[in-house]
């Protein structure tokens, strides 16, 4: 069992955590979609974003659990109450949970054991989006990709609308070798850089 599975079963299933220090990571993220997606974060919210368009998040410095994804077919009302077709929030634009499956993540625990950042993109949840997680720091350098037609060739069993279901660790796998795709497939998946690093999550890279 490695040190991010330990991070992971520890840290992820429960609650956001914020430390006070003045290493705060910045997320650019960007969509490259040529349609519109709704990025949620948490912690952080959510945001729509048309093509082209980027949001610039700062997350706390000791922040475990994190995720940042994209939400398509969405409608909100004035009062940000609606639903998406994919990556849901329980119905809200300002997410304060985890999004409904499926839909592919970029996850994160800021500034943990030797003050290093644990990042990996993960399609246990299934996928909706092709996505790029990325340093943005001379101190690091790392690209975690998954731009597969995932939608496009999802076996008829798993295939939603907009989406693919995480039932099917193979196939996953082998289309997107970065990617986080099945419990404790950390050894090929997981990546670190040191903390105060800021990042780039892109969707339709």
């Amino acid at each position: 069992m490695s040190l991010f599975t330990n991070l992971y079963i520890s840290f992820f299933p429960v609650s956001i955590i914020f430390l006070n220090s003045a290493n705060a990571a910045r997320f650019g993220v960007r969509n490259n979609c040529p349609y519109t997606v709704w990025a949620a974060a948490v912690p952080g919210g959510g945001r729509r974003l048309n093509q082209g368009e980027m949001w610039a998040l700062d997350v706390p410095a000791g922040t475990t659990g994190g995720r940042i994804w994209a939400r398509t077919g969405c409608q909100f009302n004035a009062s940000g109450m609606g639903r998406c077709t994919t990556g849901d929030c329980w119905g809200l634009l300002q997410c304060q949970d985890y999004g409904t499956p499926p839909n592919t993540l970029a996850e994160f625990a800021l500034s943990q054991f030797n003050n290093m950042d644990f990042i990996d993109l993960s399609l246990l949840d299934g996928f909706n989006v092709p996505m790029e997680f990325s340093s943005n720091s001379d101190r690091c350098n790392q690209v975690i990709r998954c731009t597969a037609d995932i939608v496009g060739q999802c076996p008829d069993e798993l295939k939603i609308d907009g989406g693919c279901n995480g039932a099917c660790r193979v196939f996953f796998k082998d289309r997107c070798p970065d990617a986080y795709s099945y419990p404790r497939d950390d050894a090929s998946s997981t990546f670190t850089c040191p903390g105060g690093t800021n990042y780039k999550v892109v969707f339709c890279p």
